[in-house]
């Protein structure tokens, strides 16, 4: 796909996701891989009123070389790129109920959200929890970077989740698979759960590589 094209994408997930209240504000932000660098939403700037021509354009190692300045949270992004070098494109967002889920002492860090459905499971696999951070703290790409090493997705404590892709579509198509599964999560928290096996979690990795 050219980069013009893929500008165009980026503005339109970024649309739909704030359109159905995913993100809110000037909160989350987005990246495809290029062949010689990144693509990433600007900093200070609401999903909801991306421009193509104002995306940042950054160089194979983060550096910013043309666009608005980009998010804030590049090294996020970077962290994530590492860690996952077959992948496309990378989304954070601060969905509220994954949000919510980050904020709970009781998960398992190793794997936050357990097998509620298939698709969860094939589109996002395990979520580790990645400590705390201050916003804006380098460490916080490090940290991420450790933790994604074999998961496509992380989630941030007290912060939001951020989930790599193949390409943009897999990556928005995942972080709306664990949005709506921390929803889940929340509804059917102290019910008794019929989890999917680990067998059936296992068959769908064999086939589906989750």
């Amino acid at each position: 796909m050219s980069e013009s094209r893929l500008r165009e994408r980026i503005c339109a997930v970024g649309r739909s996701l704030f359109g159905r209240g995913l993100t809110f504000g000037t909160t989350g932000n987005i990246s495809v891989r290029l062949e010689d660098g990144f693509l990433t939403t600007p900093t200070n700037v609401s999903l909801g009123e991306l421009d193509p021509a104002r995306l940042a354009r950054l160089d194979a190692q983060g550096r910013h070389l043309a666009g608005d300045p980009p998010t804030k949270e590049t090294f996020l992004h970077l962290g994530m790129y590492r860690a996952r070098p077959e992948a496309g494109a990378v989304i954070h967002l601060h969905s509220t109920f994954a949000v919510a889920v980050s904020c709970l002492t009781d998960v398992d860090p190793e794997d936050v959200l357990p097998p509620l459905t298939a698709y969860y499971v094939m589109r996002v696999g395990k979520l580790p929890l990645v400590p705390y951070f201050p916003p804006g703290d380098p460490a916080l790409g490090r940290a991420v970077e450790e933790r994604a090493v074999g998961h496509r997705a992380v989630l941030l404590a007290n912060h939001g989740p951020v989930v790599a892709g193949a390409d943009l579509e897999a990556a928005a198509a995942a972080i709306e698979e664990l949005e709506e599964t921390a929803k889940l999560f929340l509804i059917l928290r102290d019910k008794p759960l019929r989890l999917l096996s680990a067998a059936q979690v296992e068959e769908l990795r064999r086939r589906f590589g989750a």
